[in-house]
This record gives C-alpha cells, sequence and structure tokens, in this order.
C-alpha cells in the first residue's frame, strides 16, 4: 500500500516539473501598454492656452474670452483638474453671482468655458463633463439714440476725426457691429450695397445702403487708397474719439451710450418704421430671431387699431355689426299684436 502511494506521488511530482518546465519554455505572457496613458490634470489657464487658437479667431470676443477664462481660473484659485464635476460648476457659477454678475454676464462666460472644456474632453485631457445650464435671462431696457442726440454726438465726432464721423454714420444706417465695419475691404462694396463676411455668427449677409452710407464710403481719390473705407481706424482710436464726444455733449453719464448703441439704433429706427420682425433679423443677421424680438415691443403701429375697439361703444358695435341706429330702434318698437278685449274690438276675424 505504501509502495503504492509513493509510486502515484513520484508520478504526480514528475508530471508537475514537466508542466512547469513546459509553461516556462513555451507560454510567453505580452502586455499591451500602447493604450495606457497617464492620467493627467490641467489648470483652466492652461488648456486655453493651448486650444485658444484653434476655438477663437483675434478680435475683440477673443479677448474677451481671455478675460472670462482668467477670472474663472483664478476662482478656482489655479485648481489642476482630470475631471470637472457638477459641484464646480454649481460652486463657479454661485461665485459669480456673488460678485453681482447679472444672469447674461455668467451665460456668455459659461458658454467660453463650455466650449473650451468640450475640446479638452474631446482630446482626452478633461475626463468628465458637467452639464451646462442657459441661466434665465431677464430683457432688459434697449437704450437708442433719438435724433437730436445722433446729430449732436456725430457734430462732436466730426469734430475730432473725419473718418470716426463717416464710420459713425455707416454703423447707424447699416447697424453692423463695429469689428464688422472696421474688417471691410472695398471688394465687400457694391454700388448700392455692402457684404459682411466677418460676422459674430459666422454667416455672411449682404443688405442695401442708404444714400448717406454711399457717400461715407466712397473713395476720394486723395491719397493712397487704404486697404478699405475705414482701414485707418481700429477699435480703442474710434472709442477713445467715442468717449470724448459724448462726455462733450452731456451723455458721458450715460453708460449705455457705447457704439453699439448705433446698431440698436438702426433697429430700433427700422422696427418703428414698420419693416416686419424678420426682415430686421436679416438685416441685422442675428442668428435666432429670439434676439430680434427684443425690438418687437416697437412695433406699436400694429396695436393702434386695438385703441379703437376699445373706443367704441355698445351701441357703435352693433352697428358695426351690420344694424344702423335706426334698425335698432325700430326692433325695440316693434311688439307682437296685444289681444283685444272681449267684445272683439279690433279683431277683424271677430267682427
Amino acid at each position: 500500500m505504501w509502495h503504492k502511494m509513493s509510486q502515484d506521488a513520484l508520478q504526480e511530482s514528475m508530471l508537475s516539473d514537466r508542466f512547469a518546465a513546459f509553461t516556462s519554455q513555451n507560454v510567453r505572457i505580452k502586455y499591451n501598454t500602447g493604450n495606457i496613458r497617464e492620467v493627467k490634470s490641467y489648470r483652466i489657464s492652461e488648456l486655453f492656452s493651448a486650444y485658444r487658437d484653434i476655438l477663437w479667431d483675434d478680435g475683440r470676443h477673443k479677448y474677451n474670452v481671455s478675460s472670462f477664462i482668467g477670472e474663472i481660473d483664478e476662482i478656482l484659485l489655479g485648481e489642476r483638474f482630470s475631471t470637472f464635476d457638477q459641484s464646480t460648476l454649481d460652486n463657479l457659477i454661485g461665485t459669480l453671482r456673488q460678485r453681482g454678475n447679472s444672469n447674461a454676464t455668467i451665460n456668455r462666460k459659461m458658454a467660453a468655458l463650455s466650449k473650451l472644456l468640450r475640446k479638452a474632453h474631446k482630446m482626452g485631457d478633461i475626463h468628465s463633463l458637467p452639464e451646462f445650464r442657459r441661466q434665465k435671462e431677464r430683457a432688459g431696457r434697449i437704450r437708442f439714440l433719438e435724433k437730436d442726440e445722433e446729430a449732436r454726438l456725430f457734430a462732436a465726432i466730426r469734430s475730432r476725426s473725419e473718418d470716426a464721423y463717416r464710420l459713425s454714420i455707416f454703423l447707424v444706417d447699416t447697424g453692423c457691429r463695429l469689428g464688422e465695419a472696421l474688417g471691410l475691404i472695398w471688394n465687400d462694396l457694391q454700388p448700392t450695397r455692402v457684404s459682411f463676411w466677418i460676422t459674430k455668427s459666422g454667416r455672411s449677409r449682404t443688405i442695401p445702403l442708404t444714400m448717406r452710407a454711399r457717400e461715407v464710403v466712397a473713395f476720394s481719390g486723395e491719397g493712397r487708397r487704404p486697404k478699405g473705407p475705414f482701414a485707418m481706424l481700429n477699435q480703442p482710436q474710434f472709442r477713445q474719439i467715442w468717449n470724448e464726444a459724448k462726455q462733450e455733449v452731456g451723455l458721458g453719464a450715460d453708460d449705455q451710450v457705447v457704439p453699439h448703441i448705433l446698431r440698436h439704433t438702426c433697429a430700433s429706427r427700422l422696427v418703428q418704421g414698420g419693416i416686419d420682425i424678420r426682415r430686421v433679423q436679416m438685416w441685422l443677421g442675428h442668428q435666432t430671431l429670439q434676439m430680434t424680438m427684443r425690438y418687437a415691443h416697437l412695433a406699436t403701429n400694429d396695436l393702434d387699431s386695438c385703441v379703437v375697439v376699445l373706443e367704441t361703444r355698445p351701441t357703435e358695435c352693433a352697428a358695426g355689426a351690420g344694424l344702423s341706429s335706426q334698425d335698432s330702434v325700430a326692433t325695440k318698437q316693434r311688439k307682437p299684436r296685444a289681444k283685444k278685449n272681449s267684445a272683439g274690438i279690433g279683431d277683424k276675424k271677430r267682427a
């Protein structure tokens, strides 16, 4: 019995040694490390430096975005992220609101952050994203220039710079953005129309020119022709002239009197003049009709007929329904014949 067990144990030992030798000599374990990446963390400012030139074109909008991202990085205390969770976003929005930012301002800053984080997520730098919800914005009062304000302001601008005056006329008569006007080249202009190719929405548009807009873009022929009708100016130069002029005419305390007010003024005049809101949208180049609807309340001419209805008296309403006043009186006087007395007086049939 013992001999048999020893023999079995010996055979098991031999098989185990052979298996070990076989596996060690013929089996090779391979590890694929090609898809393994180190998890890194980044500051918001570092992500912006990496992707700003890809996501935003040069210009004022890119400058504003740079300011937004810088403020966000400062609020986050330069913290590094490999994931950006919902609580971080909520705390960020709460801090901006405590600093006095309106919902409209918060939406603009969050739009910039969302665009940056989505790009970083696509490139594998950020591994999770929060849900960005648009804050509800209140419709604020829109300031536009009255005719006398325009005349005084433009005269003060002209006394400082003829080119800035020409640009002001063009802005108020076309409703274009300042950057769109400064970016024009001569090929964008036709005798009676102008085409805007470099726009905020990325969509080009062509609109007709007023008589005075045609005059201010006409090249005088003196000296070397610049690249475009307003290429001799830039935004800081124009804004400085604008601010000096508005101070001179007594509008210095009004923080809404900025160059963009000329776009509001153009839109307001179109709506008040009876132009339907869809055409105003096309003229301004708004991406959505909702943006143009801010001016819809100025179209008061469409409501004039409501006053006529409210001031109409009930008898006049009946007349409007096809009944004259005489007809209504006759209707009231028309009564069924009364039955005569038992003697039959007046009753022809019984008589």
